[in-house]
């Protein structure tokens, strides 16, 4: 649901709070708000002195706030708040903030469980509010090229939708994002997991069932660090996803197979390297070298020269927000839904299941 918010054409950008600023504040959400027309980045919440510096350092004129508590006591001053902060707190905040009356945007996974997301999606909806979840990668240059080839019938009817989102981190680096507890929602499963999920979902429509194999390999380890996961499609596409830290040969972002081509390509979008970096978006923003475009074709590896090359088209993360601010302003679409961040967190409930107890899991 759009909803309202305090923000209104021609009184100026709408002001942002960012809570959290360690890797998704920093580098993904901070410089997309920043470089978004109809946003500012008004206040950044950490309490870490050497990221509060950063921040200034980057946002001259951004407030800190060393608390959520304090963000929010000033909620009027405030027209949308977006949550980066480590997993186990997105679905506290994101209600401390609606409650505040403020639209939001939580980033992946909105919640641990598909319940409590769509508990935050009817609390929204109660307060006619902006609730977002930032799923960036439908924006990767591989996944709209993909878009597009199916949109055009490139592949004839998809049989059969492989995606990896592959490292090779031997050691652990620890911190949440790798604990074992539960109750911080690490592993890849619900981390890179929620991504690649979420893209065969838009890509193929609903699941029907899930089997997963999701194991920890490296000493030392406590969640899961090798995962793959099998969904059939109502529409009877089968996707294999594969997340993983310890693969030492990496394999196809996407390997698509259809009944009159397949669509193979290798490489992660580059905007996450360019944010690292440093490089904000502006001309040229998400290109890819030819090198790395993929190929359509049959009958042959794509390694052999197999099929023609497809140019890859740019990848595109600021439109996520710009759909955010048209959505606040002139009452555009969602661009990403709880409901839809939801029927992920079923299917990745269900590989969690899956992957347990040995079994194939109806949806």
């Amino acid at each position: 649901m759009t909803g309202t918010s305090p923000g209104t054409p021609g009184r100026g950008p709408l002001r942002v709070g960012l809570v959290g600023y360690g890797l998704a504040g920093s580098v993904f959400h901070a410089p997309l708000i920043a470089a978004t027309e109809g946003l500012t980045l008004d206040t950044v919440v950490t309490s870490n002195p050497e990221r509060q510096q950063q921040a200034r350092a980057e946002f001259g004129a951004v407030r800190i706030a060393s608390g959520p508590d304090e963000l929010f006591g000033r909620a009027a001053e405030l027209d949308l708040v977006v949550i980066a902060s480590p997993n186990k707190t997105h679905v506290p905040l994101a209600s401390a903030a609606l409650k505040a009356g403020l639209p939001v945007v939580v980033d992946k996974p909105v919640a641990g469980t598909a319940a409590e997301a769509r508990e935050l999606a009817a609390l929204a909806e109660e307060r006619g509010l902006l609730l977002s979840v930032f799923q960036n990668r439908r924006w990767d240059n591989d996944f709209l090229t993909l878009r597009k080839l199916l949109a055009e019938g490139a592949l004839g009817d998809v049989w059969r939708f492989e995606s990896r989102f592959e490292r090779w981190r031997p050691q652990p680096k620890g911190g949440w994002r790798e604990s074992g507890d539960p109750a911080e929602i690490g592993g890849l499963l619900y981390d890179l997991g929620s991504h690649v999920v979420d893209q065969a979902l838009v890509l193929f429509g609903p699941a029907t069932q899930v089997y997963a194999e999701s194991v920890v390999r490296r000493p030392g380890a406590e969640a899961d660090d090798d995962t793959f996961i099998a969904i059939t499609h109502a529409d009877g596409v089968r996707s294999h996803l594969y997340v993983s830290s310890t693969a030492a040969q990496l394999g196809p972002r996407f390997r698509v197979l259809g009944s009159q081509a397949g669509y193979v390509k290798y490489g992660l979008d580059p905007q996450e390297g360019a944010l690292r970096e440093g490089k904000r978006p502006g001309p040229g923003w998400g290109e890819e070298d030819e090198s790395l475009w993929g190929r359509v074709g049959s009958g042959q590896s794509p390694q052999t020269g197999g099929g023609r090359v497809e140019p890859s088209l740019p990848g595109d993360y600021p439109a996520y927000y710009a759909a955010v601010a048209k959505a606040l302003l002139e009452g555009g679409p969602n661009p990403v839904t709880a409901h839809e961040a939801a029927a992920a967190l079923d299917v990745l409930e269900a590989a969690r299941r899956s992957a347990r107890d040995g079994v194939v899991v109806s949806l």
